[in-house]
This record gives C-alpha cells, sequence and structure tokens, in this order.
C-alpha cells in the first residue's frame, strides 16, 4: 500500500469512528442498560469494550502496545459515553501520528507478540468499528447508513478475516459467519461474514 492509499484508509477509519461515536453520543443513562447486538452485552458493557479497544490501538500506533494493560476495561466510568468519546478522540490523533502503512504495531489481542503493518492494523480497525457503530445504532433503534467508500473498505477487510474453526475458540473477536440474504448489500454482507445477524433488534 502506497502513502496515498494508506492516507485514504486513516481517513476511512476516522469517518468509522466518528460514526460509531456519534451514535454513542445519542445514548442517555437509562440506554446503557439496553441489549446489542453482542451476546450477553449491554450497551454500557459494549462501550466499555470499545472505549478498551480505541485505548489499545492508540497505545500501539505509539510503540506500546505490547505493554501490559493497555488492552485492558478500566473500571465501569461513571460516564462511560464520556469515556468513549475521549478514547475515540484519542485513538483517531494516534492513528494521524503514524509514520507510514509499514510501521509495526503490537497487537497482542490478535497474534501473542505479533507484530503487524499499519496499514493491516488500521483496516482491523475500521472494520471493527463499522460494526460496532452498527452495533450501537441497532441497540438504540437507530439505522445506520455508512458511506459506500467506508462501506467496500470494511467489506474488504471483513472478507479477509480467517474464516473456520478459528472463529469457534475462546476470545475470538467474530462469531462463524452467516449467510446473507440473497441481494444482501455491502453492510449486510460484512455484517454476516462477520457473525452478526443483519436483521438484528432488540425484540430478537
Amino acid at each position: 500500500m502506497d502513502s496515498k492509499e494508506f492516507d485514504r484508509l486513516l481517513r476511512l477509519d476516522a469517518e468509522a469512528v466518528r460514526d460509531s461515536a456519534g451514535f454513542a453520543a445519542q445514548a442517555g443513562p437509562g440506554d446503557l442498560s439496553r441489549p446489542t447486538p453482542c451476546d450477553g452485552w449491554d450497551l454500557r458493557r459494549l462501550l466499555a469494550h470499545m472505549t478498551a479497544q480505541h485505548r489499545g490501538f492508540a497505545a500501539a500506533a505509539r510503540g506500546r502496545g505490547g505493554e501490559a494493560g493497555v488492552w485492558a476495561e478500566w473500571p465501569t466510568a461513571s460516564d462511560p459515553v464520556a469515556d468513549h468519546l475521549t478514547a475515540a478522540e484519542d485513538v483517531t490523533a494516534a492513528f494521524a501520528e503514524l509514520s507510514g502503512p509499514q510501521q509495526a504495531l503490537a497487537l497482542p489481542q490478535l497474534a501473542q507478540d505479533g507484530q503487524f503493518p499499519a496499514a493491516l492494523a488500521v483496516g482491523f480497525h475500521l472494520v471493527d468499528y463499522l460494526v460496532h457503530g452498527w452495533d450501537v445504532a441497532r441497540s438504540l433503534g437507530r439505522d445506520y447508513d455508512p458511506g459506500d467508500e467506508l462501506l467496500e473498505a470494511g467489506l474488504a477487510v471483513a472478507l479477509a478475516v480467517p474464516r473456520g474453526q478459528a472463529r469457534l475458540a475462546a476470545g475470538s473477536a467474530f462469531k462463524p459467519e452467516l449467510d446473507p440474504a440473497p441481494g444482501a448489500g455491502p453492510l449486510d454482507r460484512t455484517l454476516a461474514l462477520l457473525g452478526r445477524r443483519p436483521d438484528w433488534t432488540p425484540a430478537c
């Protein structure tokens, strides 16, 4: 990936982060107990996970991804929405400091002692927050309509995520893939590839 394509990837990742943070900002205290498409997680738990991941990726971009504790979820925040919005701003700022697409980032949650080029790491983050943006939106009963460019980039990453038995392992980031509906668009295809039911509602 050349620097122009990497800049485009960073821009699209920032868009996914803004979208997911925008939905999170709509959540009031009474919404935090709402169910989410993530089995067993209410919105408070999902926001805590998203916040921790932002902090971990930000630390990785700054050369500290392998340090103990940088990926850990902090004790429940008194204001999880504000906590999340701060972390969202920080990870975007940290990615903007990356030297280029080949800078190595430590992502121990994906591979123990694994080093990933920045282009791949940002792609992981992008698809994660495209999907988590949808998670938060659906939890709140909102629709999510990302731009075509972001959807194209997210689907490309989702198609590259390993499938099969690895999805059944404890701690796997994604469930086994589902079959998308005939004629499904790129968002629904991405969700199904990563084990989400595109038709999920709180009533499910």
